[in-house]
């Protein structure tokens, strides 16, 4: 574990990254840290008019580029305008949000949270030279995911066990994807990072007035800030840890950063290799190399 902090990054001059969700909560700040180490930074985002208020307050090279994960057109539109990037980060997310629909007909949490970056992500590979981080949660421990009824079409939808099976599912991804860039002799890596439970606008978009006010007591009282969650994703975008790599807080709410554990479902290899065939089949996206 280290005492590692955003003031540590190195230099990222000469390199671009692409953050999701970028334009508010973590993703603002892990894009705002690495705009201010040098890189190129482009903010893929839902809202361009946020996306641009965010990266009026950020230094450097920083581009807004439109993306909704929960558009697989937009997805598309979005990773052929992409020429080159050496770090992704798959950011963005709702939580515990009522049921809803992508335009895709995905339930909203495995479809923004999962199958939306498991498309992006396959559609960059080919142009995409060092690591793939994607954001999971703590809360993955919660998760069971199924395989027979990802999309809660058979299923009273409970909209904490969705979100627990859509961050079990980026632990899944992770796993798969860097197994299957291992095979290819790919360079690239693929790693995961949770950020504790830090306060940010996400809680505040669940749908529920009365969890609201829990989730606002709960980040007055107990939470970490923003910068303390983003930090673990940029140990993830700048550290030189091995592929599948789950990084997050030593007391998996707070505490030094480093190599965080996950549930043994989150291991499972035959569950990792079937959620990925499934997510092929639902995007129309294959792993490319």
């Amino acid at each position: 574990m280290s005492d590692w902090t955003a003031a540590d990054l190195p230099s990222f001059a000469g390199r671009t990254v692409i953050v999701t969700g970028a334009n508010s909560g973590l993703g603002l700040v892990t894009a705002r840290e690495l705009a201010r180490a040098g890189a190129r930074t482009i903010l893929a985002v839902r809202n361009v008019d946020k996306g641009r208020d965010a990266a009026a307050t950020m230094p450097g090279d920083v581009e807004v580029r439109r993306l909704d994960l929960q558009d697989l057109s937009s997805v598309k539109a979005f990773a052929d305008g992409v020429s080159g990037v050496d770090v992704l980060v798959n950011n963005a997310g709702i939580m515990a949000v009522p049921y809803a629909l992508t335009v895709d007909g995905f339930e909203s949490q495995i479809g923004t949270n999962h199958l939306g970056h498991f498309a992006l992500t396959n559609l960059l590979l080919p142009r995409l030279t060092d690591r793939v981080i994607t954001v999971s949660s703590f809360m993955h421990v919660f998760g069971y995911l199924s395989l027979s009824d990802l999309n809660w079409k058979s299923r009273p939808y409970l909209a904490w066990p969705a979100y627990g099976a859509s961050k079990l599912a980026n632990l899944l991804f992770t796993s798969e994807l860097q197994r299957r860039l291992a095979a290819a002799g790919s360079p690239v890596r693929a790693l995961a990072a949770h950020p504790g439970y830090s306060a940010t606008n996400l809680q505040g978009h669940t749908g529920n007035r009365f969890g609201s006010r829990i989730w606002d007591a709960g980040n007055k009282f107990f939470a970490t800030d923003a910068d303390f969650g983003a930090r673990q994703t940029l140990y993830a975008v700048a550290q030189d840890v091995p592929g599948n790599t789950f990084v997050g807080p030593r007391f998996s709410m707070r505490g030094p950063t480093g190599a965080h554990w996950r549930t043994p479902l989150a291991r499972n290899s035959a569950k990792a290799a079937g959620l990925w065939t499934l997510s092929e089949q639902l995007t129309g996206v294959e792993f490319p190399l």
